[in-house]
């Protein structure tokens, strides 16, 4: 079976032109909110590519990601893999256990598939509210969003607003999936060998499927909703006045 880099890497035109301007970005972040910057990685591919850009170039971005207390193995296995790669250590924010066993006990493991709106109470649990906390007095953000994921991030800006009174910032925003995958070759980088699994996009175990040949990129994403519902809060595209400002 092939691995992802092998299905997915390819130099199309623009390639080193793309990896420059999302260089710059991150220094022009860095400078512009030193010490009040973190790169919230997900520990997927995309955000693997920006982390390899921070560490490749020394730049002052520190590393943080939400634990849900739902991932893969192979997704929490990244975190040793990132130190032994990079000698960085990513920060690790949980929801609060308490909380969570409260929450199972109420509304039980499968909640997340009995309606949206136990979905998303679960997301708002195990992601938006340690968000708070990995976020809090930071000015802005390092995210791996790029418009190609889906029709909602279709307009993601290299900066934008994230509605909450800090810049996000998003360097790989113009990237192609090939793209990605092309600069993991080029650089080495490490990933999650769940993309090889045909995972794409990768979430809590539970709400994570690979996806078919010819499947959108987040297909495997809740697969049981219906398009418009799959996000979970993290990135609500901000509205074009939110943007402005």
């Amino acid at each position: 079976m092939s691995n992802a880099i092998e299905r997915n890497a390819r130099r199309l035109p623009g390639f080193d032109t793309r990896v420059a301007s999302a260089l710059a970005v991150l220094h022009q972040a860095a400078q512009a909110h030193a010490g009040q910057l973190l790169q919230a990685t997900s520990l997927g591919a995309e955000d693997m590519v920006v982390t390899d850009l921070i560490a490749r170039h020394g730049l002052a971005i520190p590393l943080a990601t939400l634990d849900t207390g739902a991932l893969h193995a192979d997704t929490l296995a990244m975190l040793p893999r990132i130190r032994q790669h990079y000698g960085l250590e990513v920060q690790r924010f949980s929801p609060p256990a308490e909380q969570v066993l409260h929450f199972v006990a109420e509304r039980g493991e499968g909640v997340m598939f009995s309606s949206l709106e136990g979905r998303k109470a679960c997301c708002a649990l195990r992601k938006l509210e340690p968000l708070g906390r990995l976020l809090a007095g930071r000015t802005a953000w390092v995210t791996g969003l790029r418009r190609e994921q889906s029709g909602e991030r279709g307009q993601v800006d290299f900066i934008e607003a994230d509605g909450q009174g800090r810049s996000k910032i998003n360097p790989l925003a113009d990237w192609a999936w090939a793209d990605v995958w092309q600069y993991i070759q080029d650089h080495a980088v490490p990933y999650n060998p769940l993309h090889d699994a045909f995972y794409p996009s990768i979430g809590c175990a539970p709400c994570t499927r690979a996806v078919a040949q010819g499947e959108d990129f987040r297909a495997g994403r809740w697969w049981w909703e219906q398009d418009g519902a799959k996000e979970c809060g993290l990135h609500v595209h901000a509205s074009p006045e939110e943007s402005r400002a």
